[in-house]
């Protein structure tokens, strides 16, 4: 790895992920493109011509792009575990310097929020959400089992080791990390649908159950969750209002506060939705059973690439609603200005 300058890096990291993007071979004048690059074409086509000759890239056909060799990508996962796991281990140093700090601001918070709006309120602290799929590599390890690298939004890398009948040359490896990259990168949990799995194993041909088993490693990383912290306020407030003060309704909607377990099916709707907006469930609408006589507006807050929480508030359906989607708004800012991690210089 030591053979690699940082300008041949940057060259086949750009070379990787313009493959990664289009599934077409990447010639210099696209690499050139590159504005921190800032070479010639020329000069690119040296650094490419170098970087295949020490085994990086392949060029499929004679006037043709390049196109990421087994070590190519090899070079370029191991270099990505290594600033993923960085920046994740930095991340989670932050979050727990500020852990004290970030109980009392969002109970705080939940408190505000309820006492502004008069209704309930409820926070969730920011957890990791890994339900995209951002990378993937298959290497052969000895004749009888391949690695898997997985790399899942929020950084998160897990790694599978996948049994082989028959040890699987260079090209097949290259045509399955093509395959599954092309075909599952960006994509959440709720889009490798059937269709896309049944097509996936058609394409790998004989190889289909290496595919289906990467398919059940990714499945195992995506629904490994971490605990959530919900903090509430005001839950007391609803029973201010004549349609939710009958005591069997008031006894379900205290318990769902007070239990905060049926509030996670709420938080992950909210979560799931492509919508990163102010979100309004109207009675029937709630994913909570115990809320359907209400009104639950939800907004998701970011601190960073896959670091997300839920924000909401649970009133009578005839809330007002403008006031609530203003401390919504109101509250998201004050969440990125208080736990937001600063830029390095």
């Amino acid at each position: 790895m030591t053979e690699l300058d940082d300008r041949k890096i940057k060259i086949l990291d750009a070379i990787i992920r313009n493959y990664l993007d289009t599934g077409e071979p990447v010639g210099s004048r696209t690499i050139s493109k590159y504005s921190d690059l800032n070479l010639s074409s020329a000069t690119i086509r040296n650094e490419m011509s170098d970087l295949e000759e020490m085994g990086y890239i392949l060029q499929p056909h004679t006037s043709a792009g390049r196109i990421p060799s087994d070590k190519g990508y090899r070079f370029y996962v191991d270099n990505l575990m290594k600033e993923k796991n960085r920046e994740v281990t930095e991340m989670k140093e932050f979050m727990i310097e500020h852990t004290t700090k970030m109980e009392q601001v969002l109970q705080q918070m939940a408190k505000v929020l309820a006492t502004n709006t008069n209704y309930a309120a409820m926070i969730t602290a920011p957890s990791y959400q890994r339900n995209k799929v951002k990378f993937l590599q298959l290497s052969q390890m000895d004749n009888d089992q391949i690695l898997a690298v997985i790399v899942m939004e929020g950084n998160i890398v897990k790694n599978k080791m996948i049994p082989t009948r028959e040890a699987l040359d260079s090209e097949t490896i290259l045509k399955l990390n093509i395959l599954l990259n092309t075909s599952l990168n960006g994509l959440s949990v709720e889009q490798i649908n059937l269709s896309t799995i049944s097509k996936l194993k058609e394409q790998a041909g004989i190889h289909s159950n290496i595919v289906g088993d990467v398919l059940d490693a990714l499945a195992e990383a995506i629904q490994e969750d971490e605990d959530l912290e919900i903090y509430t306020s005001g839950a007391t407030n609803i029973l201010k209002y004549p349609e939710l003060s009958d005591s069997g309704k008031a006894s379900e909607l205290l318990s769902a506060f007070e239990e905060k377990q049926q509030l996670v099916g709420l938080v992950n709707d909210t979560l799931a939705s492509e919508e990163n907006g102010i979100q309004v469930y109207i009675g029937d609408e709630s994913p909570v059973k115990n809320m359907k006589d209400c009104s639950v507006v939800t907004a998701t807050y970011e601190l960073g690439e896959g670091m997300q929480g839920t924000i909401g508030i649970i009133g009578p359906k005839r809330m007002d609603y403008e006031n609530v989607m203003d401390n919504l708004k109101t509250l998201k800012v004050q969440l990125d200005t208080v736990f937001k991690k600063p830029k390095k210089e």
